[in-house]
């Protein structure tokens, strides 16, 4: 028996429990809530069996929200270094996970990050898969099936399904200056030309659609063709992936599955916005979830600044969720510090868009803190801070570095840029004492 997804009960005018969670956190009302859910663009991403998930709405319409990537690699990680990540990352203000173990013993790592968290977990099927198995052209359509069905039955709020890459589209990848850079993507793109078939998580997508809705897992449908450079941006190779997904978009709703598109990638700062605007146009709506997208590609160590600066573009133009990028993409699996540099950069590219959308409440902390400092009050100017531990680290950085401590009464009334003779904010506020 078919489980109701929150795309069901949307459909039948209801509104459920974690709807009105949503519209609190979002302050919208629950009827506007239940309607963009009926409407497929809004998703509430929340598999009964994880039962200490706190509800969590996705779409343009709410407040821009932040996924952060983790797992352990073939290579290094294991179950309290990945659980130390969630940590961090929910810390520093994640509101999503997406736990992407390749190596041994995922099962076990990922039901520990079910158990510590609350926010929704999100997996890449085909990971699980292939690692479980000796070759990964020996992939088939029981194993995958398989896989899905048992990270269903964990917990798994939301799953990124490659099923929009087909053999079709093969040419025109290999006509790109880095080709396919999605680990997925490539993987299936391999199997379909030893096997010359079509992509098994298509042909098996009616399959894969009954598991997903008789757990009410929400399907994020995968980008294997995403831009892995800027060269690669907005060709055919993505564009006709994308075409695929604005189908299976409807096939998800036809079958009750709620459904998000996930999308680039590395894209040029001037093709953004065209990219969010097929991507709403050609998927109907669908809650749009996107890597970056990465602005240029000549940072490595910095490609969470280059993200970010595409995400913050993409969140104006209508992307609904940003996955982070730490300063180790490109370069090696991210740690603890990574994570946190990753989720904090990628929370100021969301609350920025949110602030220009004029999103209810948005700017209300940034009004705060602006008072604050016209207060000097330095710990509420710390505690209203994205980062508060970086900014009281770098003020008593500052302070040591001038010779002044915090218990100098002149020391809360200036900032060691400006210092008590030049400090614009003390003299104007000396001025008006005067004018009075």
């Amino acid at each position: 028996m078919t489980a109701h997804t929150q795309y069901t009960i949307a459909r039948s005018g209801q509104i459920s429990e974690a709807m009105r969670r949503v519209a609190e956190q979002e302050r919208l009302t629950p009827e506007a809530v239940r309607d963009g859910i009926a409407a497929g663009r809004l998703v509430i991403c929340a598999n009964p069996a994880h039962t200490n998930l706190r509800p969590m709405g996705v779409g343009a319409a709410l407040t821009c929200k932040i996924n952060a990537n983790l797992g352990n690699s073939a290579l290094t990680g294991c179950a309290s270094g990945e659980l130390a990540k969630v940590k961090a990352a929910l810390a520093a203000g994640a509101d999503m996970v997406m736990d992407l173990s390749t190596g041994e013993d995922s099962v076990r790592i990922r039901a520990a990050i079910l158990a510590a968290c609350p926010a929704p977990l999100g997996t890449v099927p085909i990971y699980e898969a292939v690692a479980l198995i000796e070759d990964a052209m020996d992939l088939d359509e029981k194993h995958i099936l398989q896989v899905i069905e048992q990270q269903a039955k964990q917990g798994v709020d939301f799953m990124t399904i490659h099923a929009g890459l087909l053999r079709q589209h093969l040419p025109a990848a290999d006509k790109r200056l880095l080709g396919i850079v999605s680990r997925g993507g490539a993987l299936i793109a391999a199997w379909m030309k030893k096997h010359k078939k079509e992509n098994p998580f298509y042909t098996a997508f009616d399959k894969i659609l009954e598991i997903c809705g008789r757990h009410d897992v929400t399907i994020s449908l995968g980008d294997g063709l995403r831009p892995g450079c800027l060269a690669d941006a907005s060709d055919a190779a993505q564009f006709g992936e994308l075409e695929v997904l604005g189908t299976l978009v409807h096939r998800c709703r036809a079958a009750g599955v709620q459904v998000m598109v996930e999308g680039p990638g590395h894209v040029p700062l001037n093709e953004i916005q065209m990219n969010m605007e097929k991507q709403k146009e050609i998927c109907d709506g669908a809650p749009f979830y996107i890597l970056g997208p990465v602005v240029i590609d000549c940072a490595p160590g910095y490609d969470h600044f280059t993200a970010a600066i595409g995400g913050t573009l993409g969140a104006y133009y209508g992307a609904a969720l940003l996955c982070y990028v730490t300063p180790k993409e490109h370069l090696g699996l991210p740690n603890v510090q990574d994570v946190h540099e990753g989720v904090v950069a990628f929370k100021i590219a969301a609350h920025a868009a949110d602030v220009a959308l004029k999103r209810p409440g948005a700017r209300e902390r940034d009004d705060a803190i602006s008072r604050a400092r016209a207060e000097f009050n330095w710990e509420k100017q710390f505690d209203l801070a994205i980062d508060p531990g970086r900014a009281r680290a770098l003020r008593k950085e500052a302070l040591k570095e001038a010779n002044v401590t915090d218990t100098d009464h002149t020391a809360g009334e200036y900032c060691t840029m400006c210092g008590p003779k030049f400090c614009a904010m003390r003299v104007t506020q000396e001025a008006k004492k005067l004018a009075d």
